[in-house]
């Protein structure tokens, strides 16, 4: 039976990526849910417990952006991908505690430094490389599997590719983590992070992602996104630190 504290968390997390899913905040709020529940849970057990809601919003998101990805970048990504989500799947199984909650913090606030300096991104000079984007992959699975963030090495990529249109550049990240998320769920059944008996207990959790990821798309249209994406950051980057030095 989960605490009190930890089933408020939960139902923050849930709300946060029904948000993200939603269009308001782009990837900041999934990034938070992983920090926010460690605060209650172990990380390994925080970091997984997220993994079943993030699928059923994939679903969601799947539907809003079809056949809008680039099966291009996907192809050359993917492999990686799934290497780097096996190796992190296995470190998250392994390694005590203490280290992974210093790994989420340093990674939590490596994915704020990156949204910091993402439009400086767009502006680097840059020749394509196939190789740049087997190893964006490889690094997003990793992130993606060892503490829920790997937007940033993938975003980064997408972001130098000529061409990239903002609805393409969606649709490939909806489909890629879609895919990297569900080739999670049976790495972290396996090694013993992820409880399957356990998830009878989130069933709650479940409704609430629709009603966020409706809400997400509402709130566009009344709520500043680049204003709510910076609150987001400072509390992300609080969180980060609070990890750290905990």
């Amino acid at each position: 039976m989960i605490s009190l504290n930890a089933a408020l968390l939960l139902t923050l997390a849930a709300f946060l990526i029904g948000l993200s899913k939603g269009g308001l905040g782009g990837p900041v709020p999934v990034a938070m849910t992983a920090p926010l529940i460690s605060f209650a849970l172990p990380v390994a057990q925080s970091v997984a417990i997220v993994l079943p809601l993030l699928l059923f919003a994939d679903l969601f998101a799947l539907y809003f952006y079809r056949n809008q990805w680039d099966m291009a970048r996907v192809r050359l990504m993917l492999p990686a991908g799934v290497i780097g989500a096996f190796i992190g799947a296995a470190l998250l199984a392994t390694l005590p505690d203490g280290v992974l909650r210093l790994m989420l913090g340093v990674f939590t606030l490596l994915a704020v430094a990156y949204k910091l300096a993402s439009d400086s991104i767009q502006k680097l000079a840059y020749q394509p490389r196939a190789w740049h984007g087997v190893l964006a992959g490889a690094a997003s699975g990793f992130g993606s599997a060892i503490a829920n963030l790997g937007a940033p090495p993938f975003t980064a990529y997408m972001l130098l590719q000529p061409n990239m249109t903002p609805i393409s550049f969606i649709g490939t990240t909806t489909l890629f983590f879609a895919i990297i998320n569900a080739l999670k769920l049976p790495a972290f059944i396996a090694s013993g992070v992820l409880d399957v008996s356990k998830l009878l207990e989130l069933i709650w959790l479940f409704p609430i992602i629709p009603l966020a990821v409706w809400l997400g798309r509402r709130a566009i249209a009344v709520i500043n996104p680049r204003a709510f994406e910076r609150l987001m950051l400072v509390l992300l980057a609080l969180l980060g630190l609070s990890l750290i030095f905990r």
